[in-house]
């Protein structure tokens, strides 16, 4: 544990106590700036191999919540680390289109969009996850975090791939 010396935002060494935060631990605040802060400064970031055992839990379908507990990470990290994730992403997540059938049968382009949603410390603060994919292959062709609005939904759209938009059936579960 290192204990501060100098203010963290602007290294101003003036500082005074300030009460508590709402641990319990002293808090302090910077008389050039202003800024309050803890006393200890407790590296708190998380290592590569912590996220890329994430990667790995959130690939494996594992719930938010598991990974959480597994991993030692808050569920508001998490949900910020997958939108990282997710905007790292290519727009077009490699969707693969269905080959043509070369019997008489034509299908045509089916999906299955939906959203789902979790908690982020209180009930007041849902994080929704919206998903479009392909009924037959199952792969996930587009996908918006957000909150369950009619913009989240538009941005969803936005995202399919157009052969999808022009073509493809959609189902959900209105």
């Amino acid at each position: 544990m290192l204990i501060r010396d100098v203010c963290p935002a602007c290294g101003s060494s003036r500082y005074k106590k300030n009460g508590h935060t709402r641990h319990g631990k002293q808090n302090h605040q910077c008389k050039a700036c202003e800024r309050q802060f803890g006393a200890t400064a407790e590296d708190r970031r998380i290592s590569d191999e912590r996220r890329t055992m994430v990667e790995h839990l959130l690939r494996e379908r594992i719930s938010l919540r598991g990974i959480c507990r597994a991993v030692g990470v808050s569920l508001t990290w998490l949900l910020h680390f997958m939108v990282q994730c997710f905007t790292a992403c290519p727009d077009d997540l490699h969707v693969q289109l269905p080959q043509r059938p070369t019997d008489v049968v034509l299908r045509r382009l089916e999906a299955e969009a939906d959203e789902m949603w979790s908690f982020v410390k209180r009930k007041a603060n849902k994080q929704w996850v919206w998903i479009a994919m392909d009924a037959i292959t199952r792969q996930i062709i587009a996908f918006h975090v957000g909150d369950r609005s009619r913009e989240s939904a538009k941005a969803l759209w936005a995202k399919i791939p157009l052969v999808y938009q022009e073509q493809a059936i959609f189902h959900t579960d209105q």
